[in-house]
């Protein structure tokens, strides 16, 4: 506030200068908190489903197998932080875009910008129709409760969306990433909440029956070519449920340094990640056992589970508080990449720059910006909106996780990481690094085929 930059500033002192404006207090905890409320989404709901199309060996060995790709990309990605050095370089990337821009070019920053811009508009719209899901979860649990298993309980989604987008829109007025941590450990908690609900459920469930439901190939198909496409569609599920690599960069941004916010960031990751894929494969394969061949698409919507209904309710209220979070968590990186681009085109513009002094009652004064609350608001709206046209979500999560996997977790990081250490071609390491992105090309090629054709399936039935 009231500095200007001065002429005969260098770039470092600029840069120096800046930091000091920001102060980064995060530590490997609050990180770790921000990659659960990341990682853990609505992707897990359909994880039960997935491992049932995959099967008792397949499944969890396809999920510990993400969990490999995402840790790795995520190392890879953790040292394109600081550019050139990757502990204590002069230059931050505090977001996915400026570190392709920092180290590949303008070119390979404005494709990837096209997938990053796409991948956190889609989870915007697979959180609005999940919230919606288990909103409407909740009524249907009561009404169950109160007139029977066997009653016509059918509720709409479009007002519970109206809802979670009318909240989407307050909460999107926070200003950046750095002002939400106490929102996304709030999301976090949720969604360790619901994970451990689900996973006592269907251990609950387990018991009950008296014996392991599930195979070793999985639930049947109505065709060989139909058992193709459910698998296909359940690797872009588990896709979906894992990576966050297109906010790494923006929660490596809030880390204190020393130590190098690159070897905190890695702490943190492999953390989240492990405690994320326990639940994960708890979870998956504690509803599979527990349902078989009629494991629901969604865990704790489907109703596989009708009592406790308290018990639903409330795990499905933690879906929805931890989404509320989640969605802020992935669409702020949006709001600071197109504010920063209009900012910088009208620097005269007082509609976009000017921010006004607001001051509400037991709350402290915080800045308005009018175009802030304008482009946001149209934002939530068009999420919203698309999630009413397609409120597919085993279908949606599917698509989203195969179509962005590839190219924003494992391509982008895999070509920064080569070009920053400046690794030889043909050397080992080169060839085992090109060789995994070419692989998880085909993979995410051959998922995403399969959920376009889920989506469609469904929009045409």
């Amino acid at each position: 506030m009231g500095e200007e930059t001065k002429p005969q500033e260098t770039p470092l002192l600029h840069t120096q200068a800046a930091e000091t404006a920001l102060k980064r207090t995060g530590t490997i905890w609050t990180a770790a908190a921000h990659v659960i409320t990341g990682v853990i989404g609505s992707g897990v709901l359909s994880l039960a489903w997935s491992m049932a199309q995959l099967g008792w060996i397949a499944g969890p060995l396809t999920m510990l197998c993400f969990a490999f790709f995402t840790l790795l990309s995520t190392y890879l990605l953790c040292d394109c932080y600081r550019f050139p050095d990757p502990e204590y370089g002069p230059q931050r990337n505090p977001s996915y875009l400026e570190a392709v821009d920092a180290t590949l070019g303008k070119k390979e920053a404005w494709i990837s910008g096209i997938f990053v811009e796409i991948s956190l508009y889609g989870v915007g719209i697979a959180y609005t129709i999940t919230s919606a899901i288990s909103l409407r979860a909740i009524q249907k649990s009561n009404c169950y409760h109160k007139e029977g298993h066997e009653a016509k309980c059918e509720y709409a989604d479009t007002l519970y969306m109206l809802i979670f987008g009318g909240v989407q829109i307050i909460l999107s007025q926070i200003p950046d990433f750095h002002n939400i941590q106490w929102l996304s450990i709030l999301a976090a908690v949720m969604s360790l909440a619901y994970s451990i609900i689900g996973f006592a459920l269907g251990i609950a469930q387990v018991i009950e029956n008296g014996y392991v439901m599930g195979s070793i190939t999985g639930v049947s198909a109505s065709s060989a070519i139909a058992k193709v496409w459910n698998i296909s569609q359940a690797l872009g599920d588990i896709a979906f449920a894992y990576p966050y690599s297109l906010i790494l960069l923006e929660i490596q941004d809030t880390l204190k340094s020393p130590p190098p916010e690159s070897e905190s960031m890695k702490k943190a990751s492999t953390i989240a990640l492990i405690m994320t894929t326990f639940f994960y494969i708890c979870c998956g394969g504690f509803g599979y056992a527990a349902f078989g061949e009629n494991t629901p698409g969604n865990l704790l919507t489907g109703f596989g589970f009708y009592e406790p209904y308290w018990l639903i309710d409330f795990a499905n209220a933690c879906i929805v508080l931890h989404l509320v979070g989640g969605y802020q968590v992935y669409s702020q990186p949006v709001f600071a990449t197109i504010e920063k681009w209009f900012a910088e085109k009208y620097p005269n513009s007082g509609f976009i720059n000017h921010s006004f002094s607001i001051k509400l009652p037991f709350l402290r004064a915080f800045g308005l910006n009018p175009f802030r609350v304008c482009f946001r608001t149209i934002y939530v709206i068009s999420t919203t909106a698309i999630s009413m046209i397609f409120p597919y979500f085993n279908q949606v999560i599917g698509l989203l996780g195969a179509l962005n996997f590839w190219p924003l977790t494992i391509y982008f990081p895999v070509e920064m990481y080569l070009r920053q250490r400046r690794v030889e071609a043909w050397t080992i390491k080169w060839i085992m690094l090109r060789a995994f992105s070419f692989v998880l090309l085909f993979l995410s090629l051959f998922a995403l085929i399969g959920s376009v054709e889920g989506l469609i399936s469904a929009k045409l039935s």
